[in-house]
C-alpha cells in the first residue's frame, strides 16, 4: 500500500487517463453547462479542472478526500462539448484511482460507498460473471423493486423460463450459467490489469476506516460497516 503518496499532482499526470482528458483548459465552463450531474449535486467539473491545473498540492488533496469526484456518472458528455477537446470525465477517473490507491477515499461519504460498490458489483462480476446477478436482487437490498419482487423470486424459474431466459443453466440464452472457465479468465484479466489490486487495496483501507469508526467489519455484506456505507446518504452533496 502507499505510505508515502510522493507529489500528487506528479502521480495524477502519469495516468493515462490524465493524457487523454486535459490538454489546455480555457475555463469557459461548458462541461459544467452541459453536465447532468452538475444539475442535481454541488459538482462543477471546471472547478475540478482548474484546481487540479493549479499544481497545488493541499487543494488536490481535498479533492482526494473530497465528495465532489465521486459525483461524475462517467456520460463523458463533457467531452462532446469541449472546444479545446477536454474530458474532465477523464480527470475524474484519474482522480478517483489516485484517491483509492492511497486511501484517501474513505475520508468521504460518498468514497466510503466504494466497498459497497466492489462487493456488490465488482465481486459479483467475478462469481457470476454478470454486474448485477438475479438471486441477489433480495428486497431488504433493493426495497425500490417492491413488495411483488419477493413473490418474483420465490417463482422465480417459471417466471423467468416465461420470459424465454435460460435461468442459471449452461447453454446459451439471457441469465445463463456462466462456465467456470470463463470465469477463470475473467479472473485472469482481473489479475493482470490490476483489478485485483485495486479491490484489494478498497478492502484494505475501508478495513482499517471500519476500525476508526468503531464499525464491525468483515468480508460479508452483513458487518455492520457495509450496511453503513451502503445505507448511510447526508444528502450533503446535493443541490438543495
Amino acid at each position: 500500500m502507499d505510505k508515502y503518496p510522493g507529489k500528487l499532482y506528479d502521480r495524477l499526470i502519469s495516468d493515462i487517463h490524465m493524457e487523454a482528458g486535459l490538454g489546455a483548459c480555457i475555463n469557459c465552463g461548458t462541461c459544467t453547462a452541459i453536465c447532468p450531474a452538475a444539475m442535481f449535486y454541488k459538482y462543477d467539473p471546471r472547478e475540478i479542472v482548474d484546481t487540479v491545473q493549479t499544481r497545488n498540492e493541499d487543494k488536490i488533496e481535498k479533492l482526494l478526500k473530497g465528495e465532489t469526484i465521486w459525483a461524475c456518472g462517467e456520460c463523458m458528455s463533457c467531452k462532446t462539448r469541449c472546444p479545446r477537446g477536454n474530458a474532465p470525465g477523464m480527470v475524474i477517473i484519474a482522480l478517483r484511482v489516485l484517491s483509492q490507491e492511497l486511501g484517501y477515499f474513505t475520508e468521504s461519504e460518498k468514497g466510503r460507498q466504494m466497498l459497497s460498490i466492489k462487493r456488490m458489483i465488482g465481486q459479483s462480476i467475478l462469481d457470476t460473471g454478470y454486474c448485477v446477478w438475479f438471486d441477489h436482487l433480495d428486497s431488504e437490498m433493493f426495497p425500490e423493486q417492491g413488495p411483488q419482487w419477493q413473490w418474483v423470486r420465490d417463482n422465480a424459474e417459471d417466471i423467468l423460463a416465461k420470459t424465454g431466459a435460460n435461468y442459471n443453466k449452461p447453454g446459451g440464452g439471457a441469465l445463463r450459467k456462466i462456465a467456470q472457465s470463463d470465469l477463470d479468465e475473467l479472473q485472469r484479466i482481473f489479475d493482470v490489469t490490476g483489478g485485483t489490486k485495486r479491490y484489494e487495496t478498497i478492502e484494505y483501507f475501508s478495513k482499517i476506516k471500519a476500525a476508526e469508526m468503531g464499525l464491525q467489519f468483515d468480508d460479508s455484506n452483513n458487518c455492520e460497516y457495509f450496511h453503513h456505507v451502503y445505507n448511510y446518504n447526508s444528502r450533503k452533496l446535493e443541490n438543495e
